[in-house]
């Protein structure tokens, strides 16, 4: 049984005193948000280092051979690391040894729910378990000013930084020869409120006794009471709750002339008994089909803390049965997380193979950012299937290792191949990966290619962009350069892999990057930031021993 299946037996068990049977669901609201340690690849003539190469992330079918971006294969099988120029042959590595590649493939994410429940976890005074941390979400929870694209597609960013000790000082252990290099991908801004398609939304909410517990339930009630004011007349809604079993409270329903009695339906919602996640979103989809408009963005959103402990637990068992409901509507799922005690683990799995996105909400501040300030992102779909593939040059790179994305490997030869799923991204959305990578020694010209595939969300077309980085452009130092915003990535990347456990290259203590974070709040004038430094002075003292008695502050979710 995987990690997040024990969890859930856990706590069936933990809540065995309520009573089991029938069917019922869990809430996915519509939109967002990715980061988390990983070695997509790596490669060196010199140690040996093996490869890390991606996993395969496979879709619902497969429609063309896939195959890697332009410029990205090396000329040989076999191939080992080594720079052109050195020794290569069939001995140079054990027959059984597969050599290494200087490809890294995956699936684009923008989830920012494990940054917002980790804070709120410092908050309470705990840390965050290391299986709950996805560095991906951390520093996608940040804006980080990158070129917009005129057109519907991305704009691809590349640049990067030294890591070693310069002007700036710090850097961490061994990091003297290691850069970091930032892949960031952005989508044109989302258009006014008027312009955007109508939406029907299917809302499933989460009221099992553990709903009951103070900020769960209540914040849902007031999440929902917000957004209906911020509905269009001609925008839909309907409304699933779920315990043990499911009820449909309110079917699909325009919002001119019933923003009352939306609201009225959602006044009305109590706690009751178990959480049958599966009951829940299966009648949701249900009612999606049922309320399906053409040309209207559908889509189920899940409000629930993801505690699943009736009926089934597991998220491919859940989503197989609303999997042609997903194909032929193109119904997506966003999922919005409540509570101090979370399912983030489930929650992610579930949004990640429905097709859409997760975000978490700590309090009425953060509901307003969600469901106001970033409506619009959340009810629209800019790209399906995004994929990003970046091709190091192997003249030049010696090892490299892409922080985060494991839970959204793609097999390199799949870049291509459409029926393999990706990653859907909204309006105004912007995606970064980064990378610690090992420049060879007298390294000159190309550094990396990164090449961002994705489907036009109506006509199924494929589009591609590209970006190049050059030796020059990571040539400066990072801390204490003039980016702040790769800092600020940088100080959330790292924040993310000390509460893991990690072993990035160059990775500073978390006192230095708790004062790297307020530094850079002040230079950016960004309260995001400022948040960010203290749930890392949180951490830093959680980790001394020390506690904290700084009062919880709610979840940050940035769309850039």
């Amino acid at each position: 049984m995987n990690q997040a299946g024990r969890r859930h037996e856990k706590r069936a068990g933990d809540r065995a005193g309520y009573r089991a049977g029938g069917r019922a669901g869990a809430v996915a609201l519509l939109l967002a948000g990715a980061m988390a340690l990983t070695a997509c690849g790596a490669g060196s003539g010199s140690d040996g280092t093996p490869d890390l190469s991606s996993g395969s992330r496979k879709g619902q079918s497969s429609t063309g051979g896939g195959q890697p971006a332009p410029d990205a294969v090396a000329p040989e099988t076999g191939r080992s690391a080594a720079p052109e120029g050195d020794a290569e042959s069939g001995a140079s590595a054990a027959p059984d040894v597969k050599a290494p590649d200087y490809l890294s493939t995956f699936a684009l994410d923008v989830d920012t729910a494990s940054y917002g429940y980790a804070r709120r976890i410092l908050g309470d005074g705990r840390l965050p378990a290391a299986e709950d941390v996805r560095p991906e979400e951390f520093v996608n929870s940040f804006r980080q000013g990158y070129e917009r694209p005129e057109g519907n597609g991305f704009s691809v960013n590349v640049d990067g930084a030294r890591i070693g000790s310069g002007t700036g000082g710090g850097g961490g252990t061994g990091a003297s020869d290691w850069s970091l290099l930032r892949v960031g991908l952005a989508t044109r801004t989302a258009p006014p409120a008027s312009e955007r398609p109508p939406a029907a939304l299917t809302f499933v909410v989460d009221i099992s006794g553990s709903m009951s517990e103070t900020g769960r339930l209540d914040l849902v009630r007031k999440s929902l009471t917000i957004l209906t004011d911020e509905l269009r007349d001609d925008d839909s809604l309907s409304l699933v709750t779920f315990s043990n079993e499911a009820e449909t409270r309110l079917p699909m329903t325009r919002v001119k002339g019933n923003r009352n009695r939306i609201k009225d339906v959602v006044a009305e919602m109590e706690p009751a008994q178990s959480t049958n996640v599966e009951a829940g979103i299966t009648r949701g989809y249900e009612e999606s089909v049922e309320g399906h408009r053409e040309g209207a963005t559908n889509r189920v959103v899940l409000l629930s803390d993801a505690l699943a402990n009736t009926g089934d637990t597991e998220a491919e068992g859940i989503l197989r049965k609303i999997d042609s409901a997903r194909r032929e509507y193109g119904i997506t799922l966003f999922g919005v997380g409540v509570g101090s005690d979370y399912g983030d683990a489930f929650m992610e799995q579930l949004t990640n193979k429905g097709d859409g996105n997760t975000t978490y909400v700590g309090d009425e501040t953060q509901a307003r950012k969600v469901f106001v300030d970033q409506l619009p992102a959340h009810l629209e779909i800019r790209a399906r299937d995004a994929k990003a593939q970046v091709a190091f040059d192997r003249k030049n790179v010696q090892q490299f290792r892409l922080i985060g994305y494991e839970n959204r490997k793609v097999a390199d030869e799949d870049f291509r191949n459409d029926g393999v799923d990706g990653g859907e991204v909204g309006p105004g959305h912007t995606v970064t990966a980064l990378y610690a990578v090992r420049l060879r020694e007298g390294a000159s010209g190309t550094v990396a290619k990164a090449t961002v595939r994705w489907l036009d969300p109506k006509t199924r077309k494929a589009d591609e962009e590209t970006g190049t980085v050059t030796t020059g452009s990571v040539d400066g130092t990072l801390w204490g350069g003039e980016n702040d915003r790769l800092q600020v990535a940088a100080v959330a990347a790292y924040f993310a892999d000390r509460l893991r456990g990690g072993d990035l290259p160059g990775a500073p203590g978390l006192g230095e990057l708790a004062s790297r974070a307020a530094g850079l709040a002040e230079s950016t004038e960004d309260s995001a930031v400022e948040k960010l430094a203290t749930a890392i002075g949180q951490a830093d003292r959680l980790q001394r021993g020390a506690g904290t008695d700084d009062e919880p502050e709610p979840s940050e979710g940035e769309i850039g």
